[in-house]
């Protein structure tokens, strides 16, 4: 009888010690939950009310993203040299993308493959910052006529005319400043500059003016002008062909 009775009394402490871990985690738990929630409100609250701190995380995950994307390419493509080169073949070009390629290469004289890649990073670039490909490619064409190795009066260097010693972080991702005469890490640097001038200014033409002033652009008013003109060049190119093909579409395709 006494061996049973304390098997009971063991049991009942068993399940009164059960019932307070359980409660003890619920509790645990609940304040835990309270306090994430508390610190999601109080990182927003300060973004809100802090512009540069916004510019600065779309820049650091904008770079994350890009490295990320260059690690994934890294380990999926062959060790070649074909792959490694900045060059893209025609064929995997969308027809937007392959009719701006046609245009530039004839305009600025720059052979079609190694453009293609530049144009196809444009258009992925321009997705993930939100920035239309085609200021992106105008700011290009204006900077450096597409010349990967061009040089400005002040030491700004490659298709974006990048400052190398203002972006030494941004840089030391994709291997030092050497690394902004590749032409696509260029670009990459030269978008997230602009992001930022964007997100610290009221107009677009105005993060332009600051962009060109850091290029070393003389005349910032003219400058804005012709980045302008040519992205407006670039947009009716790709609007016409999209009218035409679903004018085609309509023709054969009748209601």
């Amino acid at each position: 009888m006494t061996a049973q009775l304390n098997m009971s009394h063991l049991a009942l402490c068993l399940q009164t010690w059960a019932a307070d871990v359980r409660e003890g985690f619920v509790e645990i738990t609940r304040h835990s939950l309270a306090l994430i929630g508390l610190v999601v409100v109080m990182v927003g609250l300060t973004f809100v009310s802090r512009p540069d701190l916004q510019a600065s995380a779309s820049g650091v995950l904008l770079g994350w993203l890009e490295i990320r994307q260059v690690e994934v390419s890294d380990t999926t493509e062959p060790d070649n040299a074909a792959n490694r080169s900045t060059a893209k073949s025609l064929k995997n070009l969308t027809a937007d993308q392959l009719l701006v390629t046609h245009w530039l290469s004839r305009k600025y004289r720059v052979s079609s493959e190694p453009l293609g890649a530049v144009v196809s990073e444009a258009w992925a670039i321009g997705e993930r910052s939100q920035l239309p490909p085609s200021l992106i490619l105008a700011i290009m064409a204006v900077e450096s006529r597409f010349n990967p190795f061009a040089s400005g009066s002040q030491g700004n260097v490659g298709l974006m005319q990048i400052e190398r010693k203002a972006h030494v972080d941004e840089l030391s991702r994709f291997g030092g400043q050497l690394s902004a005469f590749d032409p696509l890490t260029n670009v990459r640097v030269g978008v997230r500059h602009l992001q930022a001038l964007i997100q610290q200014t009221t107009t677009l033409e105005e993060a332009l003016r600051l962009y060109g002033l850091s290029s070393g652009q003389s005349t910032e008013n003219l400058y804005v002008e012709r980045v302008l003109a040519e992205q407006k060049l670039l947009e009716k190119l790709t609007e016409r062909q999209n009218t035409a093909a679903v004018s085609a579409k309509s023709r054969l395709n009748p209601l």
